[in-house]
């Protein structure tokens, strides 16, 4: 017998019952499925983001132990090689913000700081990012300007309020630039960092592949480089709100660090507090603003 009689024997072997009943079966209602309950998304949602939940409250924790122990510190003057006598306690701040945050003298001071640092962090990383990278590429741009950065990384940014004052008409713009000089070297640094741990065989094998000097440094360099840079904007910020605030001490007439150093002169001891809150608060947001931006930028860093 051939193949195909085999293969056709079942089926002219059954029944014409069993066929007339087969094309008459009803098909098959699938029903569709129940939604998960809130509870069932409530309990996904908490074993997806344990870790942040846990770093949330353990952050949330620790803040109030410091506010407990600054509280008992103040409240029972403590003298213990430290003197907490004149220190103000929790509450006398709190009143000194709730006046604060009235008052539009304060809001001018933060804002005007914050305009500074916009500015001055700005024109930073707009300098310092490109040229770190061509000083990582290009070995002759390397030699001829590191020695000229690296002696004046070194200095403190109150070392040059004096000469930033000669050099700019007003004191707006000698306080922007301390702000730029404090983090321009730490985004110049962390990118030539960056740039010297790029992987050779990665360039070695897009120059094989025909890639051009522009697009290496496009699809190899900055990609390589970005998690480097990003560490050096970080620190930047943060050096550039210390400079910030040094100059507004000592030659700024508005600002958070003006309104600091003015408290302590007016021996005004919970304003003083709150300025330095208020300073560690605006430092935080903007770094935190970074970081969101790195994610974004580098979303396979997040994973």
């Amino acid at each position: 017998m051939s193949s195909p009689a085999l293969v056709r024997q079942p089926e002219d072997s059954m029944p014409a019952t069993a066929l007339a009943e087969a094309g008459s079966a009803p098909a098959a209602i699938t029903r569709p499925s129940t939604p998960p309950s809130f509870a069932t998304l409530g309990l996904r949602w908490y074993r997806l983001n344990r870790a942040g939940l846990r770093a949330a409250a353990i952050g949330v924790i620790s803040l109030l132990a410091f506010l407990l122990v600054w509280h008992l510190l103040t409240t029972y003057r403590v003298v213990f090689f430290v003197r907490f006598t004149n220190v103000p306690s929790p509450l006398a701040v709190y009143d000194s913000f709730i006046k604060a945050i009235h008052d539009p003298k304060f809001l001018m001071h933060i804002l005007l700081s914050c305009r500074r640092i916009f500015i001055g962090f700005s024109l930073a990383a707009i300098v310092g990012v490109p040229l770190g990278l061509i000083m990582g590429r290009f070995k002759l741009v390397h030699e001829v300007i590191f020695p000229v950065a690296e002696v004046l990384r070194p200095i403190p940014a109150i070392a040059w309020v004096p000469m930033a004052i000669m050099l700019w008409p007003t004191n707006e713009q000698s306080i922007v630039y301390i702000t730029f000089l404090g983090s321009f070297f730490p985004i110049l640094v962390n990118t030539l960092h960056g740039m010297s741990l790029v992987d050779p065989v990665l360039v070695r094998a897009a120059q094989c592949l025909g890639a051009r000097e522009r697009s290496i440094f496009r699809e190899v360099y900055f990609p390589a480089s970005l998690p480097h840079i990003f560490t050096g904007l970080t620190v930047g910020m943060g050096v550039a709100w210390v400079s910030l605030i040094a100059a507004e001490m000592i030659s700024g007439q508005y600002g958070i660090g003006y309104f600091t150093w003015e408290a302590y002169s007016l021996v005004q001891y919970a304003d003083i507090a709150l300025g330095m809150i208020a300073i560690g608060v605006l430092g935080l947001g903007s770094s935190l603003l970074i970081r969101g931006a790195g994610q974004l930028v580098m979303p396979w860093r997040s994973t």
